[in-house]
């Protein structure tokens, strides 16, 4: 399959919206962790990525907020500002049998690192990937344009990851970046 290197913002501006519309799990409490988890336990590949409450004051670094795991057709959203970064969580970060693919994730694993030392094991990042396939472009929304041709909005980026209560937008949102990540990897693997 070939693949533009290039695309830019008037481009991706033309392309029909995407967003996951599949099953999302929000934990909340720890003692949904492990049932939330379950069925990704059975995936050789799933999606990554983290949320932090974006700090505007030069030095300040808030805690990571959320990690989003998924496949195809489910994500679980992990709220790290209510329940703990327990070692059921980590050993999934841990399986060197399951895959998780993200874009960016070198920040995203050192700022779980603050929160617990633990090994990560079999990440893939996408950024270090696509360039392999003549992409050239490293970010999120700009792969999705060119694997898929398709619009991601990156509005919500900025919001408050640590509030108490999640939108409805926020929610898919970040459930789109660990699906994304998923659906990205698979069609550049299977080259179809």
């Amino acid at each position: 399959m070939n693949y533009k290197s290039t695309i830019t913002k008037e481009e991706i501006a033309l392309l029909p919206s995407a967003m996951y519309e599949g099953k999302v799990v929000v934990v909340e409490r720890d003692e949904d962790v492990d049932e939330a988890l379950e069925p990704l336990l059975k995936a050789n590949v799933i999606g990554f990525d983290t949320e932090t409450r974006p700090s505007f004051k030069r030095g300040l670094l808030y805690p990571v907020s959320m990690i989003q795991l998924g496949v195809e057709d489910y994500v679980v959203i992990l709220r790290l500002s209510k329940i703990n970064f327990s070692k059921s969580i980590q050993s999934i970060l841990s399986n060197e049998k399951i895959i998780k693919v993200g874009v960016g994730i070198h920040d995203d694993l050192a700022a779980l690192q603050r929160l617990s030392k633990f090994e990560p094991s079999s990440f893939i990042d996408l950024q270090n990937m696509v360039g392999a396939y003549g992409i050239n472009e490293k970010s999120f929304a700009k792969m999705m344009a060119i694997i898929f041709g398709v619009h991601v909005s990156k509005r919500q980026r900025t919001s408050n990851w640590a509030a108490d209560l999640l939108t409805e937008t926020q929610i898919r949102y970040a459930a789109t970046d660990a699906w994304g990540a998923k659906i990205m990897y698979d069609k550049l693997v299977s080259g179809k």
